[in-house]
């Protein structure tokens, strides 16, 4: 089978294309034929070393397709079942390797391509507004990169919990793609100071919550927008790791809180896989749930991918194609 490898960590050019043996499932495995594959941030992150791994450094933490063959001891899934699944690396290839417990069957509608684009950065949202800072009515929250595929899920989370929702763009076009995804204030960065934006939409108040997905370039303004004992979740490091933190700042700050967050702690049974899936992948087939991939790629244009997911010039999902 075809499959994307890293040998030395570096940049989009040290993903490669090889040929592999199709691996056969162990007793509690199920081998799935990948038919579309998510590309999230956590990808370049191990493709550049940030994340530590084996060589070779098997990429890609998301997929949706078809269940081919199972192990002896499989009973939640079955050959010909169309499931998702995330956080299980090594999904870009033609075949995958996922344990049982980790895959969730598709409802009937739900595409391949939408699930993929659906699960990683959708369960990301669902955790963000529904368990680490569960948003009420009322609330505020400031959502960085609104226009991006986890920003734009995250916003219309957010909206339906009755939040008001800010959010940080690069452009006057992603502007328009974030307010139709539910950001009551789209705030361009490139023409402001998004903190002192936040405090002049909030009447000098600060927001509950930051949801910052950005890290190093955002993290003290991102501080800056919080209301006394609000809360900045760092879910992510898309401009590069934020510096040690003296924790009295965040006493000076207004006894705020900082957490950093990742979507394996918040899937740590089965149950709450089904219950965060379940509440995505119902609401994507509902239509309460807008999915927008912007671009897809065949596994050879990986490196190709990357390049535009980090220079930021999508504005939505990003899948590969085997």
């Amino acid at each position: 089978m075809k499959a994307i490898h890293v040998k030395e960590p570096g940049g989009p050019e040290a993903m490669l294309l090889v040929d592999v043996p199709t691996p056969a499932p162990g007793p509690r495995q199920a081998l799935v034929r990948v038919a579309a594959s998510g590309v999230n941030f956590i990808d370049v992150y191990f493709r550049t070393g940030l994340y530590k791994a084996d060589s070779p450094i098997t990429i890609g933490s998301e997929a949706a397709g078809t269940v081919e063959a199972v192990g002896s001891e499989v009973t939640l899934v079955a050959p010909g079942d169309r499931v998702a699944y995330a956080m299980v690396r090594g999904s870009y290839a033609e075949y995958a390797l996922v344990a049982e417990e980790q895959l969730v069957k598709l409802p009937g509608t739900v595409d391949f391509e939408s699930a993929a684009a659906a699960m990683l950065q959708g369960m990301t949202a669902h955790y963000l507004t529904h368990s680490t800072f569960p948003l009420a009515a009322g609330q505020t929250c400031l959502v960085h990169a609104a226009a991006g595929g986890a920003g734009r899920l995250i916003a219309q989370m957010a909206k339906a919990r009755g939040a008001r929702v800010l959010g940080t763009v690069s452009s006057p076009e992603k502007a328009v793609i974030a307010v139709a995804a539910g950001v009551d204030h789209a705030i361009n960065y490139t023409g402001t100071s998004f903190d002192t934006e936040v405090r002049r939409i909030t009447d000098g108040a600060g927001v509950d919550v930051v949801y910052d997905s950005v890290g190093k370039t955002t993290f003290d303004k991102s501080m800056a927008c919080l209301r006394p004992r609000g809360m900045l979740v760092l879910f992510g490091q898309s401009s590069g790791s934020v510096a040690p933190l003296d924790p009295q700042v965040l006493n000076t700050r207004g006894s705020i809180f900082l957490t950093r967050p990742n979507l394996g702690h918040h899937l740590l049974t089965r149950e709450e896989l089904l219950w965060r899936a379940g509440d995505v992948l119902t609401a994507v087939e509902r239509g309460t749930l807008n999915l927008h991939i912007d671009r897809t790629y065949p596994l050879a244009g990986a490196a190709d991918a990357h390049r535009d997911l980090e220079s930021r010039r999508s504005t939505g999902k990003l899948l590969l194609i085997p």
